[in-house]
């Protein structure tokens, strides 16, 4: 493999000095003070981004109205209080020899006003703000014009705080600028709005009120759609027509993305299974159209993917958001050719945004120490300890890895024939198959650690007392959960895991699948797609659930794509229904307070959630001196818990 040339050429972004053509994409974090000043936790995260080697940071949005936040602890500019508090957050990234530029922004429509200070969200036109499911209220002139020197103030002070540049968000028809500017959102007929010139004149205003306020020489990034895949909005070619245009006005670079927000958030955020790269081609195209840089930005998680964007001119410099959340070392492992090292991101979602849904923090299944950088570093061990981990699955590995580099002398059995859990039956469905990258990389990492792996080996009383460890880590996993339901050990009942595990076989015919939650949903889509062949003859499914919802415990981005899918299988969805009884080739079920029988059955797969599997953890608190169940061995959960409860276990023995 040839080194990474293109990737560490240094960069130039107007007056700005880039060491390498990698940057850190915006993602909101909510690691701000409450007063929206920076916070240790915040440079703490930044740091370590900038520490790891790549060449500019762009900071999430940094709100420039005091009356509309963009979420509930927002980086603030709207005031020169602020400027002291940010310049201690680019003075850590410069330290490093990064660059940083804040993403500064108004978000209109997007505002979260509502739920703190009971502002009505405000917009081009009077349309749904989807984050509260309030209507925004349209601007007025006066108004419009007020908010485009708030950008200009915001700029000035970002300069005064030492960033580099900054960066206007002009996409997905999202926040003030994206909304004047798509066709989609702004509805109005006078000078900002009808056609594309009028729609373009509120992002020229604040690209003149930012460089009359912070400098011809203050670089700007602007992000912006290059398509946004649904019929009536902006589409690549119009793109090409409105790019030159800006970089005429005073852009110095563009970031391309795709989609609109809501309806396309599988665009915007590309989950696991959808293509990497996807939108370089837009990023191509509109580098045949303007003379100033293009970022690409979408699903570049590979240092040798990135270098051949470059090689083949499709961009300027590539754009990376959650593989650097995954592992902040990123840039430094690729220039060292450690490729296998980097810690994989597959686009789950589950850590970076769907916990921020749930208003959890913010954190990442592969990398728990994301947002606790400080209190999650690696001491070494006082005392070094035997320590025997029950289970290879990936809070196992997790535990034993980390308490492996600390010091401590580390043995992992399996009592399977490989490792990682549950996550080699997620890995075995259609378009999942990345999420294999997980165990292969905590199996090769923790090997590199010096822990002894053992497989087909279960751990028994008789093993401990042999090996008589001074640590004992339960990680044993959950097995699935069979219903007391009349009729479930019929012939024709089997379990998701068996399926997905290759233990049963589904033949085409009529299958019938109980529990709408993922695990139901993706082995949904593996019956499905194997029942397309007119050869082997068509398998038809039918899913159903007892709430009102199916696959609610994924990512909403990942959960758009997986539902398009079953519906393009023709999977029939039943939702709010409940199992009564399982016939000798189908059920009684209950919808709407009345009883129905589904005969017609071939196959009934049971995937109504799992149970814990823990024969040691109480039998072992008296033979050794420290016990611990982790993972689903402890209470049953996602991937996401088992991680984090092995990183911080390792940390602790």
């Amino acid at each position: 493999m040839k080194p990474l040339e293109k990737l560490f050429t240094p960069f130039r972004i107007g007056s700005m000095e880039l060491k390498n053509r990698m940057a850190m994409a915006p993602m909101a974090t909510d690691f701000a003070n409450p007063d929206g000043t920076i916070s240790q936790r915040m440079i703490d995260y930044f740091e370590a981004r900038a520490r790891g080697g790549v060449g500019l940071i762009i900071m999430e949005v940094v709100t420039v109205d005091e009356l509309s936040p963009y979420v509930p602890k927002t980086v603030a500019l709207w005031d020169d209080r602020f400027i002291s508090s940010l310049k201690t957050l680019t003075d850590s990234i410069h330290a490093h020899g990064a660059k940083v530029i804040p993403q500064i922004s108004h978000p209109g429509p997007e505002s979260l006003a509502p739920l703190f200070n009971g502002t009505q969200p405000v917009g081009p036109s009077p349309t749904l703000c989807h984050t509260t499911k309030q209507k925004c209220r349209e601007l007025t002139i006066e108004e419009i014009e007020k908010i485009v020197e708030q950008f200009g103030d915001a700029a000035r002070r970002a300069r005064e705080a030492g960033c580099d540049g900054l960066e206007l968000h002009a996409a997905h028809s999202y926040m003030l600028v994206g909304s004047f500017l798509s066709p989609l959102r702004n509805r109005r007929i006078d000078a900002y709005g009808g056609t594309v010139h009028e729609r373009l004149k509120f992002p020229l205003e604040v690209i003149r009120s930012i460089r009359a306020k912070a400098g011809e020489d203050f670089p700007i990034v602007m992000r912006i759609s290059g398509d946004m895949m649904v019929p009536g909005g902006q589409d690549i070619r119009e793109t090409q027509y409105i790019t030159p245009i800006l970089a005429e006005a005073g852009i110095d670079a563009f970031e391309i993305s795709a989609g609109i927000f809501p309806e396309g958030m599988f665009h915007i955020i590309p989950p696991t299974g959808s293509p990497l790269r996807p939108n370089v081609h837009l990023s191509a195209a509109v580098k045949e159209v303007v003379d100033v840089p293009v970022l690409v930005v979408g699903r570049i998680n590979d240092p040798r993917i990135a270098e051949d964007i470059l090689n083949r001119n499709e961009a300027d410099m590539v754009v990376m958001g959650r593989a650097l959340l995954a592992d902040p070392e990123f840039p430094n492992k690729a220039a060292e050719g450690r490729f296998d090292d980097i810690r994989p991101c597959v686009g789950c979602g589950l850590g970076c945004i769907a916990v921020r849904n749930a208003g959890k923090d913010m954190t990442c299944v592969l990398n728990p120490a994301l947002g606790r950088e400080r209190e999650m570093t690696l001491e070494p061990a006082a005392r070094s300890k035997n320590v025997m981990v029950a289970g290879g699955g990936p809070g196992g590995l997790e535990a034993a890895r980390v308490a492996a580099l600390r010091g401590h002398k580390v043995t992992l059995y399996e009592k399977g024939t490989k490792l990682g859990g549950q996550l080699n039956l997620a890995a075995a469905v259609p378009f999942r198959q990345e999420i294999s990258k997980i165990p292969k990389y905590f199996s090769a990492q923790s090997e590199k650690a010096g822990v002894d792996i053992r497989l087909n080996t279960e751990v028994t009383e008789e093993l401990v007392r042999e090996v008589r460890p001074d640590v004992l880590i339960v990680a044993t996993g959950a097995e699935p959960l069979i219903p007391n339901i009349p009729g479930v050990d019929g012939e024709r009942v089997v379990s998701a895991h068996d399926v997905l595990g290759d233990k049963v076989d589904v033949l085409p015919g009529n299958v019938l699948i109980v529990g709408g939650g993922m695990v139901g949903c993706e082995t949904a889509e593996a019956i499905a797609n194997r029942g397309d062949n007119p050869i082997i003859g068509r398998t038809d499914v039918t899913l159903l659930e007892m709430v009102g919802d199916v696959a609610l415990d994924t990512a909403p981005q990942s959960r758009d794509l997986m539902m398009q899918r079953l519906r393009e299988k023709g999977v029939r969805i039943l939702t709010s229904t409940k199992v009564i009884e399982f016939l000798e080739d189908g059920i009684v079920l209950e919808r709407d307070g009345q009883q129905e029988t589904l005969r017609g059955v071939d196959r009934i797969v049971l995937s109504m959630g799992v149970k814990s599997v823990d024969p040691l953890s109480e039998q072992m608190q008296e033979k050794v001196a420290e016990v611990y169940a982790i993972g689903d061995a402890k209470e049953t959960r996602s991937a996401l818990e088992a991680i984090a409860e092995g990183a911080e276990l390792g940390r602790r023995i």
